[in-house]
Order: C-alpha cells, then structure tokens, then sequence
C-alpha cells in the first residue's frame, strides 16, 4: 500500500523532531565545553562569543580523570568479560540439555529484570559488609564488589538472549561436530560460537555500557581511589563553583571511546539483538 501524502508528512516531521532532540544537546555539550567558565555563568548564548580548550587540559588536574577513567574501563571490562564467560555455558546448557527445573531456571532469570535495582542495593551492601566480617574480603569500597554487583546485573539477560540465539542455530550442526570426534565442548567452540558472533557482541556491548553508566551502586559501593567516572564527574561541582565548562568537557571526553566501539560493532549489536528477539 502507497503512503499517502499526509503519512509522509507525518513520517519527515518526526524524524526531524527526534533528530532536533539528540542534535540539540550534543551541540549544548560541545559549545559549552569550548567556553570559559564566566561564559558559561552568564546569559546563555548558541554560539561561543570566546573558544578556548582550557576546559580539556583543566579536567585532568581539577579531578583525577585518569584514575576514574581506569577504574571504569577495569570494572566494566572484566564484568563484560565474566559475564560473557558465564552466559555462553549457561544459555549453552539450557538450549541444547532438557533437565529438571529447566523451566523454572528461565523463567527465574527473566523475572529478575522485572525488578528494579535500587531493591537490591541495601541487601548487597549488608551481604558484602557480612563477607567482609567473616572472611576478611573486602567488598565495599574496591573493584571486586562492584565487578560482582555489575555481574548480577547483566548475567540474567546475557543468559536469555543469548539462549534464545542459540536456539537459532540448528543442533544437526552440533552431531555432525561430535561425529567428527568432538564431544560437547568441542561443538560449542567450533560451531556454535563462530555461528553465535553477532549475539556474543550485542551481549557485550550490552553488558558493558551497562557497566559504564551506572551510577548508584558505584556511588555506595566505592570510594575515592575506586569511584567510577560516573561518580567522579561529580566533582566537578563544589561548595564554591560548578564547572559547567569542565563537566562537558570530560563528558565528550570519556565518551568518544564507547561511541566509537558502538560504530564499529553496531551491525553485529543490531544483528544480533534482532535475530535473538526473533529466534
């Protein structure tokens, strides 16, 4: 069936509103990161009256920068790490074995994305506080318990989607593997892993932006030589000043590295999201 006029219309009004609402405060950031702090203060103008890259020299001496950045790319690459290591046994096991209690086991997972977060931030802190006290492994305030909090948090989706992605791919593949002489170890890594690439991406990319942008559990769970960037771009705020200026300066900043890995991988994150909705 044609669109009629109207619907085109419709259609280009849309997609021009909704580009007006990403281009409008991306163009914010970046004038705003390229103006002194007294401009930014007074009447707000669209284009810089003064340009200077003070801004980007000064966010690494106001803030440790560098040290927050580290924090988050150690947290959020291990956690992606784990998390991949785990989903692909797990979602493995229950596409190809049917066992007692397989049923409940994915409809358990599932639901747990029915709940929000903050539910479990006050039970996480007293578990890590009692571990703590009784083996002495200190949770609160280091990498480990945040790492181990990010895991629970991504591994429940990481197992569906990426269960439902093997479920797409055709056990015959699996026997004619195990008659070559491998058993089921050797078919998940030959065959059902090469065919699985697009889902392993998007539940990587999933599961480390995830990471990247939390903000309350990172904000209990660590402190000052662990924050995230997350919670340290906070402290370009203080009693005296906000450095409106610095704050969006290292927001492009620590930035570019995800949306430059969301460019490169965007095909397989979209593929794979996709055909694991389907399948």
């Amino acid at each position: 069936m044609r669109d009629t006029v109207g619907t085109k219309v419709f259609r280009v009004v849309t997609l021009v509103v909704l580009t007006l609402f990403t281009v409008i405060p991306l163009w914010v950031m970046i004038t705003t990161s390229i103006k002194p702090l007294g401009d930014v203060q007074n009447a707000f103008a669209w284009i810089p009256e003064h340009i200077t890259l003070e801004p980007y020299i000064h966010i690494w001496q106001t803030v440790p920068l560098a040290q927050y950045f580290l924090n988050s790319l150690i947290v959020c690459t291990v956690a992606t790490f784990v998390s991949l290591i785990i989903a692909v046994f797990a979602a493995y096991g229950v596409s190809r074995w049917r066992f007692r209690g397989r049923g409940a086991f994915t409809t358990t997972v599932l639901s747990t994305q029915m709940f929000p977060g903050v539910l479990f931030l006050l039970p996480l802190f007293l578990i890590f506080v009692n571990i703590d006290q009784a083996t002495g492994i200190q949770l609160v305030g280091t990498r480990l318990g945040l790492i181990i909090t990010y895991l629970t948090f991504v591994l429940p989706f990481s197992i569906w989607m990426l269960a439902g992605y093997f479920d797409g791919i055709p056990r015959d593949l699996d026997e004619a593997s195990k008659v070559d002489g491998t058993g089921a170890m050797g078919a998940l890594w030959h065959v059902v892993l090469p065919a699985a690439r697009p889902g392993l991406v998007a539940v990587g990319i999933y599961s480390f932006m995830t990471s990247w942008g939390e903000v309350l559990f990172a904000s209990v769970l660590t402190t000052g030589p662990t924050q995230t960037l997350a919670i340290g771009l906070q402290q370009y705020s203080t009693q005296i000043n906000v450095y409106w200026n610095q704050i969006m300066a290292a927001s492009l900043v620590v930035s570019v590295p995800i949306v430059v890995a969301f460019l490169l991988l965007q095909r397989s994150f979209v593929a794979g999201l996709t055909a694991g909705a389907i399948k």
